[in-house]
This record gives structure tokens, C-alpha cells and sequence, in this order.
């Protein structure tokens, strides 16, 4: 199998030390994984620093792409434009489980929570992964996720690993996947882009990866061995969701940062998406440059943000790391099977040869 760092290399901008979004200073990731027969599901969390986040908020803006989504704690990050949990990715059923504990997580931090000082906004994000995973069962608890948190470091594990375990992308395994470039803006200096993706989506048929439309040759493939599919399922709406998480050092506000997620959905388009009915497509976008203080007796933060006459490279720079996210997580995903034996083949074994060879093994 082609190692990572051989893979092909999305745009002309140079990627960061990890090609990760942990380049982005301060952020770390970390998984939780669950892989017990029926059950394979996990929890990964992104914290944007190591402090107190409801207390030194970060700020942040989503942008949504397609809406067939069940997040937690959305709204307020539109209104307020901060954030003020770590992020959280999980299964459909258990986001209110992760929620929980995000709110628990914040009042044993601050016992005041709910009562002297604000109540705390939980962000969760969630996508089906109810084909290779027994979703019904609820299997991730709150402790799973303060374990992910306990395990969040800067180097970061791809593929069938925490969220990623149970999902499937253009009827393959799909997964987590992460992706950096760096910039330099005109008169303000260099910055740092990170993507990492939770990918559930896509049609076989559709797939493109770097700019090689593989998905023809694997449907086709895939039809003569076991017949074309049938007319309704040709028709089905798409049911997968992604997840699409943007980092950066730039100062910009939530204004400027929903403007940078929303250029997640180019580099999501680039592999074949066409952000189908039924699939929810989110993508946020968070900056470390500044915090913002919970407490109104504390100062604000006097940040000079980027001017919007230069923040093109950085739309390019999210673009190109988000594909390239993407294609980390197609091909770091190793084969899962599941519930019920369902299982998803690994892009990798289909095609051990990629990008050197398109071919097929025989």
C-alpha cells in the first residue's frame, strides 16, 4: 500500500510538519475507539487549546452545506460566534450521550456553570454510521468521550479509528482524515490551515480522487461481480453526511471564519460530492489566534484581523487541505466488518497501486 507521505499532494501550497491539522498551534486530537462485533463506533474530539475553553471561548462560525444533520449546539455558535467545548464527533444516537458530557466536563471545571455564570453551549457533530454499526444500541457513554479527550495529542490516527470506526464513504470504508497547508498573506506574515473530516458520504460511481475519477472503474467493477444495481436503488437519495473542521492561526473573526468553512465545500466537491439529499454536510471553521473571555469583567481581546482584500489564499488553503483530508481518509481506512456481517471493503486493497497505478488487482 502506498504510504501517506506518497500520496498525491492537493495544490501548490506546502503543507504543515504534520500535514494535520494539529499544525495548527495548540490544537490536538484525540479518539476513542469501539470495535466489539456489532458495535463499531467511536468518539474523536479536536480541542482548539489546552485551557479552559468556557472560559477563554475561541472564535468560530459554521457554514451548512446540506442540512440533513442532527448537530448539537449550532445555534449559538451562529448567534455568538464562539466556541466554548472541544469539539465532538460521534454516531447519530449518541450526540446527546457526548453532549451530557460536555456539559458535566464544564461544571466540574466550573462549578458555577448554570447558576453564577452562564450555562455552557455542548458542540457536537454526528454522522450515521448505522450500516456497519449497531447505532440502536447507544453503545458510546460519556466516559468514552472524556477518554478521548484524556488521549488528544498532536499526532493524529486516520481512518477506522474513534468517529470514524462505522463509517462508510462512496460504499466504501470512510473515516477520519486530517490535511494542513501553510500561506503567506500579503504584509500579514505566514499562517497555518488545518482540515480534518469525518467522512460518511458519496456515491461509488462519483468518486474522484486528485482528479482521477476511480469511482467509474470501481462501480463498474463492482457491478459485473455481483449485477448492476437496481433501478430504485439508482434513485435512493444519498444518506451519508461529512463533517468537515477547519483550524487556523489567522486572526479573523466569525464573520471571516464563516467564509472560510464555507470553502470547505469546494474541496468536498472536488471528490465527487454534490452534497446530496440526505447527506449532512457541515463544515466549521475556528481561529487560535485570540481568545474571548466568558466573564464581562475581564478585557476583550484587541486583535488587528486580516483584511478581507487578502484572505484568497486561505480560502485556497482550506480548499486544498479539505481534499486532501479526504483522501487520507479513504485510504487510511482499513476494511471493517459489523452488524449483521455488513462490511466495507478498504479503498487501499482495491487498489494497492494508487497513484502510481489505477489498476485494478487481479
Amino acid at each position: 500500500m502506498t504510504p501517506r507521505h506518497l500520496l498525491p499532494h492537493v495544490g501548490s501550497l506546502p503543507q504543515g510538519q504534520r500535514n494535520a491539522i494539529t499544525d495548527v498551534a495548540g490544537v490536538t486530537v484525540g479518539h476513542c475507539t469501539l470495535d466489539a462485533n456489532e458495535v463499531q463506533t467511536g468518539v474523536t474530539v479536536v480541542r482548539p487549546h489546552a485551557g479552559d475553553l468556557f472560559l477563554d471561548r475561541v472564535p468560530a462560525a459554521a457554514a451548512v452545506l446540506n442540512g440533513f444533520g442532527k448537530s448539537v449546539g449550532l445555534m449559538q455558535v451562529e448567534e455568538l460566534g464562539v466556541l466554548e467545548t472541544p469539539i465532538a464527533l460521534t454516531n447519530t444516537f449518541s450526540a446527546p450521550a457526548v453532549a451530557t458530557a460536555q456539559i458535566q466536563q464544564c461544571v466540574a471545571a466550573n462549578p458555577e456553570t448554570g447558576r453564577g455564570l452562564p450555562t455552557v453551549n455542548p458542540l457536537v457533530f454526528e454522522c450515521n454510521d448505522g450500516f456497519l454499526n449497531d447505532i440502536q444500541r447507544m453503545a458510546v457513554t460519556g466516559q468514552h468521550y472524556l477518554q478521548a479527550c484524556e488521549q488528544a495529542g498532536v499526532e493524529v490516527a486516520e481512518g477506522s479509528v474513534g468517529a470514524g470506526r462505522g463509517m462508510s464513504s462512496f460504499g466504501l470504508k470512510g473515516g477520519v482524515g486530517t490535511a494542513s497547508r501553510r500561506v503567506v498573506v500579503a504584509g500579514g506574515g505566514e499562517h497555518t490551515i488545518g482540515a480534518l473530516v469525518l467522512a460518511n458520504y458519496g456515491r461509488l460511481s462519483q468518486l474522484v480522487l486528485a482528479g482521477q475519477a476511480l469511482g467509474v472503474q470501481l462501480a463498474a467493477r463492482r457491478g459485473a461481480s455481483s449485477g448492476a444495481p437496481s433501478v430504485q436503488q439508482a434513485r435512493e437519495p444519498e444518506k451519508g453526511s461529512i463533517i468537515l473542521l477547519i483550524a487556523t492561526d489567522a486572526p479573523l473573526d466569525a464573520r471571516q471564519l464563516r467564509r472560510l468553512a464555507l470553502r470547505a465545500g469546494a474541496g468536498l466537491a472536488r471528490t465527487g460530492s454534490v452534497f446530496g439529499h440526505g447527506s449532512g454536510d457541515i463544515a466549521l471553521a475556528f481561529s487560535t489566534a485570540y481568545t474571548v473571555p466568558q466573564q464581562a469583567t475581564r478585557p476583550m481581546p484587541s486583535v488587528a484581523m486580516l483584511h478581507d482584500g487578502l484572505i484568497d489564499p486561505l480560502f485556497q488553503a482550506v480548499a486544498d487541505s479539505t481534499e486532501q483530508a479526504i483522501i487520507h481518509a479513504l485510504w487510511q481506512a482499513r476494511a471493517v466488518t459489523g452488524r449483521n456481517g455488513h462490511h466495507r471493503n478498504a479503498l487501499a486493497d482495491l487498489l494497492p497501486g494508487w497513484p502510481s497505478s489505477s489498476s485494478f488487482p487481479s
